[in-house]
């Protein structure tokens, strides 16, 4: 696919329904909330069921299996919630890095805001650890920088960006699709402009096939989930599985 067509791509279907991620994250948070106190993967199912996701394996415990290189994490020019100009391997590399591709008016229960429940799940699972920090990082990156503007992005974030955070959590934009496009291409995350199937105009919604990435410290990718695996339970304990593969003692 070329570097235009991994954004533009017109997809013939009616608009998504929904008053987009923040009515919908409240509606998770809502539904998930006599689940506070419970066990975390009692907690990470629910969130998969309520992103209509069925697991039906249970995930191998930590550091008995490997997580092979797949290829280095490409680069590319985004800006950070304070408008500053940076380099993408900033984020992707000195610490084990959960990358996401997102838009912060999704409203796909099984997209962008179930992405976000699992990486919020991640951040307060990983703080409860003060030994992992400095270790690891989330990250997430829009794909729509024409509304995801810095100041959006930083609303959109709120506490989970605080940068003094124990597990950090960075959002991320472009300055244009021309710096967007060659990122997109690079991690092979296809973004399609949804179209009006009556008029043929562009609609203000976009669909893309969940992908999360799983970096290691030196930058190489070692693992990519969609939809299907993106279970907390999954991720944390391949999160673990690097961290003893650094020698790093678990609690």
């Amino acid at each position: 696919m070329s570097k235009q067509s991994a954004y533009i791509v017109g997809a013939l279907r009616p608009p998504l329904r929904g008053g987009g991620f923040f009515s919908l994250l409240l509606t998770f948070a809502l539904a998930g909330a006599c689940a506070a106190n419970a066990a975390d993967t009692n907690q990470s199912q629910q969130i998969t069921e309520q992103a209509g996701v069925v697991m039906d394996f249970k995930p191998s415990p930590p550091g008995s299996y490997k997580l092979y290189d797949i290829k280095t994490a490409p680069d590319g020019k985004v800006l950070d919630i304070d408008g500053k100009a940076r380099s993408l391997s900033e984020f992707t590399g000195g610490r084990i890095t959960l990358l996401s591709f997102i838009y912060s008016s999704c409203a796909d229960p099984s997209g962008c805001p179930f992405a976000y429940l699992v990486f919020h799940n991640l951040q307060n699972r990983l703080e409860r650890h003060p030994e992992f920090k400095g270790s690891i990082r989330l990250v997430s990156l829009s794909f729509d920088p024409r509304r995801d503007t810095p100041e959006v992005l930083k609303l959109y974030a709120g506490d989970s960006g605080n940068a003094s955070r124990g597990a950090p959590w960075d959002f991320l934009t472009t300055a244009s699709l021309h710096d967007l496009i060659p990122i997109l291409d690079a991690y092979g995350q296809d973004v399609y402009i949804d179209v009006d199937p009556v008029t043929k105009k562009p609609l203000s919604t976009l669909s893309h096939v969940l992908k999360v990435f799983l970096i290691d410290r030196n930058h190489v990718i070692r693992e990519i989930y969609t939809t299907a695996y993106l279970s907390p339970d999954v991720v944390y304990n391949d999160i673990l599985t690097l961290l003893m593969e650094e020698g790093i003692n678990l609690p």
